[in-house]
């Protein structure tokens, strides 16, 4: 009967994806082939009275599944559960951004066009210490009720989402609300590792407040086998690899709110995280070249250190008339080092140190954003304002090898100092951000959102390269969204996007994929990579709260894409580094469907479907062919499930994640990578006691999960197609079982 019901989709993915090889199809068919392949003529003509751009459900909705935490609420919601499509999770709930080292700087003055989560409106002021996050510590008794938002307005914290999801709370709570959850986890190797996390969250008067300490073990043991044939294609080697990281995460966080007065309100966050994350490596090496075959043994420690800390606030004032200031500001820090030690086993037993190499990096971020939002004309408001922002990353690299006749040093471990350019640097980055946003409701099925942003900033750096330079760009965006029924919305949207550019490819890193290159050279002449990006989308809620189908199509036009390019200061040592390559296209399609499975009377198994097909197009600097992008999927299909069995207080269900092979290539200076990977399916079940306290047993990666890659290596340069060695490496992280019981109260 599934099957039945769900063989329509299958021949859409099937013509669609023929008609992006093609490239022959018009936008326009793509478009109604993907609206009409989705929907039946019943349902086409089926409409609802009055305005439905917002969904609410109540908390009433929610009590048959008897919720702890409000992430439980959104996982039985339609189209934003986390057992279905992961893409309708991935906003950051807070604001844009992650980490700034790695080009994830700024707050931004709206979405990217994910999915955002608010809570009363309002989105967390920090970027590590997200909205998102809260949901697993909001208590669901405090949850008046969640709405989901289709359309724009000048009222909502976030602009340009794709949808919002507006968690809305009690006003007044009659006690604190303290959560908690214990659990444990069990890795491939047998190792047992405890986690848990406690939260307190309630109000008094006009103060609002949520504390949440944890630990998580984030503990992983992976095993890799590798074997290789030489350039004449004879056997060379074999290898096998055991990889273990014994990282947990500590970590307390804070969210106070105070309502000043009616008209008046302030926020204030902070966040401290410890996350050592120390490794070792064994690797077993068996020579194929000599009879009999001979073994060498290798080990490295890894000591790694990491922290973070965070702290953001903000301030709103609403004037008589309606018109709104905000102003907001965060600051945050990231550390991070690490000394990886290679030791070689001698033939008497010793062991012989061979590699030393330290790397230890600080990345700051101060954030200062205030804006001014005023109504104009009936169903017409502006919002205009500045952000400031400030970013710094200090970042040092230290190489010893041990070399015979070299002068050894200490501050290398007893090895031979090695000189690594560019390995001790200061990259600054001073950002102006003014912007513009107009939103018009054009009437009850039409509304337009306008954004307007000029970017200027400079960056400099110094230590072992000095360097400044100043970028300009001008950034519009377009957001058009029309109800055709009040049940089917389409929306078209234009937006020209600048990616931020990535400190850490400013500066000589660790080089942790290949273990004949210990280091990775910088760049310090990137400059940003930036897109015209065109979509279109059309979602359809089904009658009755059934469920929620939509697609959507996109297209892009990049410009200096940031790939790898040829920084050789000699024939005798050839280098590589991120830079920019030029110009190439990327487009694609995302399908989707959320539906509760009624027409087999099971209304309270909800099935979760995504796929997605891309493809892209660039010039490759070394050996100047046309080829995708690097390490580019082609695509992603995602099946889950979530079965809700009310008399018995429990549920269970499924996750599928797979992506279509065939596109994750990596071209460097003298080998080219590629990529393939087995699906994961993950299972999970949880009973809900009378007490109601939750138990969740969670079996991840129940088949093998193997992540393969193929190294093509070239003697030179891959222009000069010289095979030196085909390495095949597959890496297996084995099956994760992981127990866990929530409660509050």
């Amino acid at each position: 009967m599934v099957a039945f019901t769900l063989a329509p989709c299958f021949s859409l993915i099937r013509l669609a994806r023929s008609a992006l090889r093609s490239k022959m199809a018009s936008a326009p068919s793509l478009v109604a082939l993907l609206i009409l392949g989705f929907l039946p003529p019943s349902l086409l003509a089926q409409t609802n009275e009055g305005d439905n751009s917002t969904v609410i459900y109540p908390a009433e909705y929610f009590i048959e599944y008897a919720p702890i935490t409000a992430n439980d609420m959104l996982d039985r919601i339609p189209g934003q559960g986390a057992s279905g499509n992961s893409s309708n999770r991935g906003g950051s709930g807070g604001v844009p951004g992650g980490n700034p080292s790695s080009g994830g700087r700024g707050l931004g003055s709206g979405s990217s066009g994910g999915n955002e989560i608010l809570i009363n409106g309002k989105r967390t002021a920090g970027k590590n210490n997200r909205t998102s996050g809260l949901l697993e510590r909001i208590s669901a008794e405090q949850v008046k009720e969640i709405q989901i938002i289709r359309g724009t307005s000048g009222d909502l914290d976030v602009r340009g989402s794709g949808q919002v999801v507006n968690v809305i709370l009690f006003e007044e709570l009659s006690s604190n609300s303290i959560s908690y959850q214990l659990s444990v986890q069990r890795a491939q190797d047998g190792e047992i590792n405890p986690g848990g996390s406690a939260s307190l969250s309630g109000q008094n008067g006009n103060l609002s407040y949520l504390f949440n300490a944890g630990s998580s073990p984030r503990y992983n043991h992976s095993i890799s086998l590798e074997s290789s044939i030489l350039g004449d294609f004879l056997a060379n080697d074999r290898v096998r690899e055991e990889r273990t990281r014994d990282q947990t995460n500590n970590e307390f966080s804070m969210n106070l709110g105070y309502d000043i007065s009616g008209s008046s309100s302030l926020r204030f966050n902070a966040l401290f995280a410890q996350n050592d994350d120390p490794s070792s490596v064994d690797r077993y090496t068996t020579n194929l070249r000599v009879q009999p075959n001979t073994l060498s043994t290798e080990r490295e420690d890894i000591p790694g250190e990491r922290d973070n800390w965070e702290i953001g606030g903000d301030y709103e004032f609403t004037r008589a008339n309606g018109n709104r200031f905000k102003l907001l500001a965060i600051a945050n820090q990231n550390n991070q080092a690490a000394i990886r030690e290679r030791f070689t086993l001698l033939s008497d037993g010793s062991e012989e140190k061979i590699l030393f190499l330290n790397t230890d990096s600080v990345t700051e971020e101060k954030i200062l954003r205030g804006s001014y939002t005023l109504d104009i004309f009936q169903g017409q408001n502006i919002e205009f304002g500045l952000e400031r922002a400030q970013t710094t990353l200090d970042s040092s690299l230290a190489l010893g090898l041990a070399i015979d006749g070299g002068i050894t040093s200490a501050a290398v471990g007893g090895l031979v100092p090695q000189r690594v350019a560019n390995a001790n640097s200061r990259v600054e980055e001073i950002r102006y951000e003014p912007f513009l946003i107009h939103n018009w409701i054009i009437n009850p099925k039409m509304s337009l959102e306008t954004t307007v942003l000029y970017e200027t900033s400079e960056i400099s750096q110094s230590g072992d390269v000095s360097n400044k330079r100043d970028f300009n760009f001008v950034k519009p965006k377009i957001d058009f969204r029309y109800d055709l029924t009040p049940t089917l919305q389409l929306r078209g949207g234009i937006e020209k996007i600048v990616n931020q550019l990535s400190f850490s490819d400013f500066v000589a890193a660790n080089d942790e994929q290949d273990n004949d290159a210990s280091t990775q050279a910088g760049n310090a002449q990137l400059r940003q990579q930036w897109q015209w990006r065109y979509n279109f989308n059309t979602e359809y809620r089904l009658p009755d709260d059934v469920g929620v189908v939509s697609a959507e199509l996109y297209y892009a036009r990049h410009e200096d894409i940031i790939d790898r390019i040829d920084v050789s200061i000699s024939e005798n040592n050839l280098q590589s580094a991120n830079g920019n390559i030029g110009d190439g296209t990327e487009y694609g399609m995302n399908l989707n469907a959320s539906i509760r499975m009624g027409m087999i009377n099971l209304p309270n198994l909800l099935v979760n479907a995504s796929f997605n097909l891309q493809d892209s197009e660039v010039t490759d600097p070394f050996l100047n062919i046309d080829r995708r992008f690097q390490l580019y999927q082609r695509g992603r299909v995602t099946l889950s499930f979530r079965h809700d069995l009310p008399q018995w207080h429990a549920n269970w269900g499924m996750q599928y994640f797979d992506r279509i092979d065939g596109g994750m290539f990596r071209y460097d200076i003298d080998d080219i990578e590629f990529e393939v990977g087995k699906p994961r399916i993950n299972l999970f079940a949880e009973h809900v006691d009378t007490r109601g306290l939750t138990y969740r047993v969670d079996i991840g990666a129940i088949t093998d999960n193997s992540q393969c890659r193929r190294r093509t290596r070239f003697v030179g340069r891959i222009s000069a197609n010289v095979l030196e060695e085909i390495e095949s490496r597959c890496t297996y992280g084995g099956r994760e079982l992981s127990f866990r019981v929530n409660g509050t109260f």
